[in-house]
């Protein structure tokens, strides 16, 4: 077994007494035991830890991957959705600092359990709307038949014809890093499930399938938003299983009882162990534990190193949990890709690069063994490298759809002002059209329409689950056609270098995770180091709160709030109030959606330099006390050493004057 192996041991193991003198073969026998039932112990706590990890960032990466398809269901605004995504963060914040700082104390194993008990319910419940609410809803011109039937969209002015329109029902070193390596799959696992539920109707079960005349790539298919959060659930669940069964702590081998190791870990755990337990072994009690919060919160405070570290990685959180929560919408209604696809892309590429990334730095920082310095620069460079890189992506857009009387004339120029947001046209005037709908067409000149009513369709037929228009008068003008022309539901697609667009995107996205990540482990190192050990546990769960209540919560809020500012179209519920965005105008999306996160990049980036110098500074001063001391020390031996030289030369019964002389 090798040191590192043997350390991660030490962390679940009680010290024990060591017998005086030579053990004997029953004491070597019991020790060999202990050391096979500490292993046996810990390899089960380390699985089912890294199953916690699994569940929690499957939960995490699947409500990132559901963004869209909630919002089309309750038909709500993305700034909305943003509180939704940052109130899954909520519950840390009256819980996170004192579990991290008494839960260190207390049996930790029935801890992680409660708490994976309350995440399954907690994820459980977020789909239980979908069981309570009414079924979804979409409306769409559907002939009874999958013949030839007509109607009309266009309802004149002199008809008293009503649109034809149904509503659906819709230890060793493997267990080192494994704990980090299954908190990278989970998000990848959460993203994949995403996108194998946005290809299934958000009905699926209650539903006749054969009705539905929408497909995954309609504006209007709204996914199996629920199933995902009900699988994450019963994985919380069954992760909280194992923790019950396990003791307070493990018996550490006696064989280790003599070892050297001065590695992060052990030391962290020593230093725990020999403040906060009494020198009889007995039980701290709570209230000797609550006189030393606030002194030991003030001191970790009082670090400038730890707290301008803290106030980088949290505006560098900011930029990140922003941007990785509309992702999937960006790519959506930047290149014209379904959810299911959006959600696809991230989990089998963005992700493995993330977890790539930190695995490179980590392997730098062992095999190079890099300083704290070293590592306080790497992180720097990781993070200037990667945002500069993510400056390239402004200009990998795509244009916007040609939407008539939003971004495109209805005779097919361009510009449109977008004050002037006319969905009526001398085209469609005799028809008695809703300016709140949208039921997208595509016509034959590549034009999108807000719905078919709006592109003067007469006639319409359905063949399966396609709807074909004739006869659309307002289709026949912008293709500068004599007569009428045709259309099909759903929008057209982007421009034909729009898919190109969208792999220069991914390439560049790969890269720019890659890069970003690389500053993870050089970061994490920073962050224990610069603390007493002693302090190590509350430090880091003032961190991790900072984070999560900092960046987690108002990160995808005002995201959201700007994000919406794009809105060229707006959808409208049943009772007249304003719904989710139906189109938005893709420059100001893409400006404000990579501008806002490059903005927060570029302060996290002259924090860190703030980090760098004061890191510096203190080595320096560190250095020159150093040397100071040194050479006192050198003086004061010298003098010591002539000194004792003189009297061994008096002391010598063989020492004449003149002796060195002579020789």
């Amino acid at each position: 077994m090798d040191t590192s192996s043997k350390e991660n041991i030490q962390l679940f193991c009680k010290s024990s007494m060591q017998p005086v003198g030579r053990p004997s073969l029953t004491t070597e026998y019991s020790s060999s035991k202990e050391k096979q039932q500490c292993c046996g112990e810990l390899k089960v706590f380390l699985g089912a830890l890294s199953f916690v990890y699994f569940a929690k960032a499957l939960a995490e990466g699947y409500l990132k991957s559901t963004i869209t398809q909630i919002e089309r269901r309750f038909d709500i605004p993305s700034s909305l959705v943003g509180v939704i995504d940052g109130s899954f963060e909520i519950g840390n914040l009256l819980v996170i600092t004192f579990v991290s700082y008494f839960g260190a104390k207390l049996h930790r194993p029935k801890i992680i359990g409660t708490g994976c008990l309350i995440m399954g319910v907690g994820t459980l419940l977020i789909a239980m709307p979908q069981f309570f609410m009414q079924q979804y809803r979409y409306e769409k011109y559907s002939p009874f038949s999958n013949s030839t039937l007509s109607i009309s969209p266009c309802l004149l002015e002199s008809d008293n014809q009503l649109p034809i329109s149904i509503i659906e029902k819709s230890q060793s070193k493997r267990s080192d890093g494994c704990v980090q390596t299954v908190a990278i799959i989970g998000p990848i696992f959460g993203f994949l499930l995403g996108s194998l539920c946005a290809k299934l109707y958000v009905d699926i079960g209650f539903v006749n399938l054969d009705h539905i005349t929408i497909t995954p790539k309609d504006p209007q298919w709204v996914g199996a938003w629920w199933l995902g959060y009900l699988i994450a659930g019963i994985v919380s669940l069954l992760a909280a299983v194992p923790f019950w069964c396990l003791p307070k702590s493990l018996p550490r081998p006696r064989s280790r009882e003599d070892s050297n190791s001065s590695s992060e870990k052990s030391k962290f755990i020593m230093d725990d162990r020999t403040d906060y337990q009494t020198p009889h072994g007995e039980k701290s009690k709570i209230m000797e534990m609550a006189r030393d919060f606030l002194p030991s919160l003030k001191n970790i405070f009082g670090n400038p190193l730890y707290l301008l570290y803290l106030c980088a990685s949290t505006v560098q959180f900011n930029s990140l949990f922003g941007m990785v929560t509309y992702k999937p919408k960006y790519i959506e209604q930047q290149y014209g890709q379904s959810a299911s696809k959006a959600n696809f892309v991230i989990g089998l590429i963005n992700i493995p690069a993330v977890a790539l990334g930190i695995f490179s730095g980590g392997i730098v920082m062992k095999k190079f063994r890099i300083s704290l310095y070293g590592a306080a620069k790497l992180y720097l460079g990781s993070s200037v490298l990667g945002y500069l890189l993510f400056l390239s992506l402004f200009a990998l857009g795509c244009e916007n759809s040609d939407v008539a009387g939003l971004t495109i004339s209805y005779q097919g120029t361009k510009p449109v002002s977008y004050h002037e947001r006319a969905l009526f046209s001398d085209c469609n005037s005799r028809c008695k059209c809703s300016e709140t709908k949208w039921e997208p067409v595509c016509g034959d000149n590549g034009i999108t329409y807000a719905s078919a009513c709006l592109a003067g369709c007469q006639t319409s037929t359905r063949n399966g689950q396609t709807m074909m228009f004739y006869n659309c008068t307002c289709v026949g003008i912008a293709a500068s056609k004599s007569g009428n022309s045709s259309g099909v539901m759903g929008r057209c697609q982007k421009d034909n270098g729009c898919p190109k667009m969208f792999l220069y995107f991914l390439v560049i996205s790969v890269i720019t995770s890659y890069t970003l990540s690389l500053g993870g482990i050089p970061g994490y190192i920073l962050l224990l180091r610069c603390i007493k050990p002693q302090l190590k546990s509350f430090a880091l769960g003032i961190y991790t709160l900072a984070i999560r209540v900092l960046a987690g919560i108002p990160a995808p809020v005002y995201f959201g709030i700007l994000i919406d500012t794009s809105c060229l179209k707006w959808g409208f519920k049943r009772c007249g109030s304003r719904g989710s965005c139906r189109l938005y105008d893709s420059n100001a999306f893409r400006h404000i959606y990579l501008g806002l996160t490059v903005m927060l990049g570029t302060v996290s980036i002259f924090l860190s330099i703030a980090v760098l110098f004061t890191l510096k500074k203190n080595c320096v001063s560190k250095h020159r006390s150093f040397r100071t001391k040194r050479e006192g020390t050198m003086v004061s031996t010298t003098i010591r050493k002539e000194n004792c030289t003189t009297g061994d030369h008096l002391l010598q019964p063989n020492y004449w004057p003149g002796k060195e002389t002579q020789l």
